[in-house]
């Protein structure tokens, strides 16, 4: 089935669903009072998710909207900020050496710096 089941269906979509039933009809696969239920539900349908029911049990010919291949996966975003933090490292190491009174408090962005490309990895 299509990768957007809540699509909704064009008026064409609809009609290529029924001449596919009437092919089932002609081969055998559904009899006429199957045919009669089957095209109420895709005439009445709205989106993709209620017209596969319809097809779910039968072969090919099918309407082309359920055989549409799901596009290809997005790559993983990438976590913004990550990238900085061995500038971030470099730049509180340049604090820590220029201002020696506060070498404690330097200490904790570095160590949090750490931790965050020790987790990265």
């Amino acid at each position: 089935m299509s990768d957007q089941p809540d699509l909704r269906l064009s008026d064409q979509e609809r009609t290529e669903a029924l001449d596919a039933l009437s092919e089932h009809v002609r081969t055998g696969r559904l009899d006429i009072d199957e045919f009669g239920l089957r095209s109420a539900k895709v005439t009445a349908a709205r989106t993709i998710s209620e017209l596969a029911p319809v097809f779910a049990d039968l072969p090919a010919p099918r309407p082309r909207v359920l055989d549409r291949p799901a596009p290809a996966a997005r790559p993983p975003a990438r976590k913004v900020g990550l990238g900085l933090l061995p500038l971030l490292l470099i730049a509180a190491g340049a604090l820590l050496v220029l201002t020696r009174g506060m070498s404690l408090v330097l200490l904790v962005p570095i160590a949090i710096a750490v931790v965050l490309l020790a987790r990265r990895r």
